[in-house]
Order: C-alpha cells, then structure tokens, then sequence
C-alpha cells in the first residue's frame, strides 16, 4: 500500500478520477449540446450510450485493475479518449455521433476503472477518496462552465476541451498508487490465490440503480432548471457549477460524521436529506430554493459517494471491489438519462421527484449494509479478506 497521499499521488488520482468521471459529471452540458445537433430525442440515446459504453469497460476491466500497470492503463485510456473526443466534436450526423461516443464512453472507462482502483491502495482510504472526490468535483465545475462557452464559439468545441485535459491528465496519472497484490508468478500451481473475490450482486445492482436516480436526474437538472425556473442556460450551468463547489462541503463532512456517529447511522442521514433535496430540484420553480436545493443535495451525494469508496476499501484493499462499484454506479449513469426522458415525458416532474426520491432510499439498503460492514471489520481488527467480505 501506498504510505500517506504524497502531492503526486493526490494528484494523480485526482487527474484519473476527473477524467474517468468526466461523462457522467459534465453530461448535463454535453446533453445541450447533443440536442443543438440533432434534438433532444437523439441527445438522450447518445448520452446513454457514452455512459453506458464507460460502465461497462469499468466493469469488464475491474479485475484488471485489481493488477499492477494502472498508470500505463490509465494512460491508454487517455489516448483514446482524447482521439474519441476530437471525433465527437467534429461528428455530424446522429450515426457518427453515436458511435464516436460509444468510443469516447469505453476509453473513458478505461481511466475509471484504473484510477478508482487506486484509491484503495491508500493507505488512508478515507483521506484519498476525500481528495479524489473533491478534485474531480473542481475540475467537473469548472468543465461545466468552460464546456458552453466553448460551445457558443461553435457546436462540439467543448470536446476539443476535453480532448486537451485528457492530454494533460496524461502526464499526471504517472504515480497513480499500485495494486498491494504482488505479481502473480507464471506457474499456476505457485500462484497464491487473489484476494479481490466477486462482489455480491445485489450490492452491484443496488449501486447501479442508486445512480441511476441520482445522476439519471443529475443529467438533466440543466433541461429541469431551465424549463421550470425560467433562467437562461448559462445561468443554469453556472448555478449548477457553483452548487458543485460548495458541496464539496459534503464530502470533507462525510468521513468525520461517519467516524464520530459510525456509517451506518450518518450515511441514513445523508440519504434521506439527499433524497428530499433531490425531489425539491426536480419539482420546484423557484430559482433560489433550485440553487439551495442543488447545493445540498449535492453536499449529500458526495458524503455518501467518500464514504461508499472508503468502505469498499477496506473491504477489498486490491481494489477491484471499488473499481466494481465504480463499474456500477456508471451503468446506472448510463442508463439515467433515458430514464429520466421516459418519465419525464410520460409521468410529469411531480411523479418523477416522488417516485425517485422514494427509490433513492430503497436501493441505498445493500450499500448501507457494506458500510456497516466496513465498520465492523475494522472495529474487530479481523484480516481483509477481499473475496469473504465481497460477498456480504
């Protein structure tokens, strides 16, 4: 494992974070631009497509990642996504934009994968996933409002942006932290077994549905603020931008709360404060009460998100088992948007706000019982056991 969160290190996962993420975090500007091409109808299908492309490469290549060679993983990744976001921005028609996407959403899956697993080579897993977490809010805030203003120079230039930061971030992953898991020897019968087992597949779909809500709604709360507030795009993105800012609030809150009042309890909290603020941005129309709401539903989600990764963790130091839930929480990423489209057109805000934040609460259940978990298994000091604890 790796001693302490040396400068390097920090910023290192914080470069693969951001960009592994950068999809799903800056999707709501992106799907704008999706519909300026070619309609709204279009915009959902080809955003789902990106992110769905990202969770299923994280998911596939997590035992990859479980293994030395993260940073040139993540490198390669960066490549290709740099290559695939130049061909975005210049796509123009709704094919090429789909299958250009579909190309972006894998290689960014790639950097996922890599650098989520590394954050449970920290030592401190607590102290990384806080750093990660609260760089990648930065850079997404400050993608967020870059990205249209890119766009209004002309259509797909916010991919020439991202196309850049991928180049940059490939200098900066170099230290990503490795796998404590010594290469295995070639001679199969010396090999000692792997410690990063399957994780338990109710978690994984408790997860992806969690995120589904949450980024589904996430994904469209530009189009939500828009239409229901009545404020112009570029007030949206920056309301949004700035509400990602200051709830990183949440995320420095996340790891004291759940230390002084233990997981379980604070991550119950989270959720439910989460779940009302997410009903009230999804419903309301009033601009002050939208940006209040956004900033803590925010605060919230990423208590909820340093705590998730801390856990994982320590259940699983390889870190395949946060690569996997990582994997899941971008399939529902994925899917999010078109769900969120479906209801929104065929059930109205009011009945989406409600029934989501309902479900929110419902599928934290499985992640809630992991956090537990991870308490318990270091308040009786028992060995790690990758593969025995993810099967709880």
């Amino acid at each position: 494992m790796t001693k302490g969160l040396s400068s390097g290190v920090a910023v290192a996962l914080i470069a693969g974070v951001a960009m592994g993420s950068a999809g799903t975090n800056v999707m709501p500007v992106f799907i704008d631009d999706f519909a300026s091409r070619d309609g709204t109808a279009v915009a959902g299908l080809v955003g789902a497509a990106q992110l769905m492309a990202t969770a299923v490469v994280t998911l596939l290549l997590a035992g990859r990642a479980a293994r030395p060679g993260r940073a040139g993983m993540a490198r390669f990744g960066l490549v290709l996504a740099a290559f695939g976001a130049l061909w975005v921005g210049i796509a123009d028609d709704p094919v090429t934009l789909l299958l250009t996407n579909l190309l972006l959403g894998a290689a960014l899956g790639v950097v996922y994968a890599a650098a989520t697993a590394a954050l449970a080579a920290a030592e401190d897993s607590d102290r990384a996933s806080v750093v990660a977490v609260a760089g990648t809010v930065v850079v997404a805030a400050l993608m967020i409002v870059a990205v249209p203003l890119a766009n209004e120079q002309w259509a797909g230039s916010g991919f020439f942006l991202l196309a850049a930061c991928c180049v940059v971030a490939w200098f900066l992953v170099g230290k990503l932290p490795e796998s404590p898991v010594a290469v295995l020897p070639e001679d199969p019968a010396t090999a000692p077994k792997s410690p990063a087992g399957r994780p338990s597949s109710v978690l994984l779909v408790g997860t992806a549905l969690l995120w589904t809500i949450t980024q589904g709604t996430w994904a469209y709360a530009s189009v939500l603020g828009r239409e229901h507030t009545g404020v112009d795009a570029t007030t949206v993105s920056v309301i949004l931008a700035v509400s990602s800012v200051v709830a990183l609030a949440g995320a420095v809150a996340g790891t004291p709360a759940a230390r002084r009042f233990g997981r379980l309890r604070s991550m119950v909290v989270f959720v439910g404060v989460e779940a009302v603020a997410m009903a009230v941005v999804v419903i309301t129309g009033e601009p002050v009460l939208f940006t209040v709401a956004a900033v803590v539903w925010q605060a919230c989600q990423l208590a909820v998100l340093v705590q998730m990764v801390a856990a994982a963790a320590v259940l699983d130091p390889s870190g395949r088992l946060v690569a996997s839930l990582s994997g899941a929480s971008a399939l529902g990423t994925g899917v999010g948007p078109l769900a969120v489209s479906l209801l929104l057109d065929n059930a109205g805000a009011e009945v989406l706000g409600l029934a989501f934040a309902v479900g929110m609460v419902v599928v934290s259940l499985p992640l809630l019982r992991m956090t537990t978990a991870a308490d318990n298994r270091l308040a009786a000091e028992v060995p790690i056991a990758a593969g025995e604890a993810s099967s709880r």
